[in-house]
């Protein structure tokens, strides 16, 4: 199989971009301390992000799945979102196993 000079091009060049955002905001945070508002958007990012991921799969799958993201979102009330998640895919083994 033979990758074409210009593909190979923009598949490097999105690579490149995606290094330089994810280690560019590791060095500016040495830099940086985020206060106020910005400070306030950053802490909103783990639960936007775990809302984005459980919502299409409580909307468009069967009752386990719904009621696994509904015991997640109630975990992450109290919990950080690794221990959440966890909780949730737990919640969902065991619904699958009870035959939900």
């Amino acid at each position: 199989m033979t990758i074409a000079a210009p593909t190979f091009a923009v598949i490097v060049a999105m690579a490149v971009a995606t290094l330089l955002t994810r280690y560019g905001g590791l060095v500016l945070v040495r830099f940086v301390t985020p206060q106020g508002r910005a400070k306030r958007m950053l802490e909103a990012i783990p639960p936007a992000v775990l809302t984005a991921v459980v919502v299409p799969t409580a909307l468009a799958t069967g009752i386990a799945e719904t009621a696994g993201c509904a015991v997640t979102i109630l975990a992450a009330l109290r919990l950080s979102l690794l221990p959440s998640v966890l909780i949730g895919m737990a919640g969902v083994a065991v619904l699958r196993a009870a035959g939900l």
